[in-house]
């Protein structure tokens, strides 16, 4: 869908969930994001899984002011530059009332950034919904991280595999609110 001139028609009103993950380079820019979703106020759930042409202001122009699920991890291996490297505290300011799982994996936001959308997360009205959360291979640290899991309930999956940023034997994946508690421990 292309939209050459202001918006004449209501897009995707009823959309409710857009996948368009890939496993490989994508060529979906924000402009082109944002043509399809220009008219989708009830988006809940995003897949954008290898969007490394995505940016975090792109993502935050979008309508959907209820955002439950966002998938925008980096699953492949590539030389090319990823256009987002900053901003993602604005999206967990946005969303940190209704965001549920947030998947991050790869993505290059500074330690600031990132320490700046847990607190975001953390203080958010649906912390006690937010259940799942993958930050492999992020520059996450210690200090977000016992922010965020301290503030969250129901946080049942934890993917920190491959954070640099973090104690040697922290880095792995954590199910059930058990394991997540035992991790707040070594945080402490």
């Amino acid at each position: 869908m292309i939209r050459n001139t202001p918006s004449t028609t209501s897009g995707f009103p009823m959309l409710e969930e857009l996948c368009i993950a890939t496993s490989s380079h994508s060529f979906m820019t924000d402009s082109d994001l944002n043509n399809v979703l220009h008219g989708s106020p009830h988006l809940r759930v995003l897949d954008l899984r290898g969007g490394s042409r995505i940016t975090a202001t792109g993502l935050y122009a979008l309508p959907c002011e209820r955002l439950e699920c966002l998938y925008w991890g980096l699953y492949f291996n590539s030389n090319t530059m990823v256009a987002s490297k900053k901003g993602i505290h604005m999206l967990a300011h946005k969303w940190s009332g209704t965001l549920r799982e947030l998947d991050l994996a790869n993505q290059p936001f500074s330690e600031e950034d990132m320490e700046i959308a847990m607190g975001h997360l953390a203080h958010g009205a649906g912390v006690d919904l937010f259940r799942s959360l993958n930050l492999s291979g992020t520059k996450i640290t210690s200090s977000a991280l016992r922010l965020l899991i301290s503030q969250s309930p129901a946080l049942k999956y934890l993917n920190l595999s491959s954070c640099r940023y973090l104690p040697r034997g922290l880095k792995r994946v954590y199910h059930g609110q058990e394991d997540i508690q035992l991790l707040l421990d070594k945080l402490d």
